[in-house]
């Protein structure tokens, strides 16, 4: 498990970034799957996977990213929405 961890946290941040966003998708899809028709079991199989994708991505993408790529990437999140609402401002 070490060596899986140490792995992971040796890739990049943009690797972590596109990890983490994987995480999206699946989750709607887990959910979604539920409109298919389809059997109840096969519904469970299916939310089973996908939502073990999702958290499979989550918690590898926060791997890549470490504590100090998780600050790195909150303080981008914060930098954006200001552009945004700065923009936003300019344009009224």
């Amino acid at each position: 498990m070490k060596k899986i961890k140490k792995w992971l946290s040796g890739l990049s941040f943009r690797t972590g970034v596109i990890v983490l966003a994987m995480c999206i998708p699946f989750y709607v899809l887990s959910a979604v799957q539920f409109l298919l028709p389809i059997s109840i079991g096969a519904k469970s199989a299916l939310w089973v996977v996908l939502f073990g994708l999702a958290k499979t991505a989550q918690y590898g993408g926060l791997t890549i990213l470490g504590v100090d790529g998780y600050r790195r990437l909150k303080v981008q999140i914060a930098s954006w929405r200001r552009n945004k609402t700065f923009k936003s401002m300019n344009e009224q």
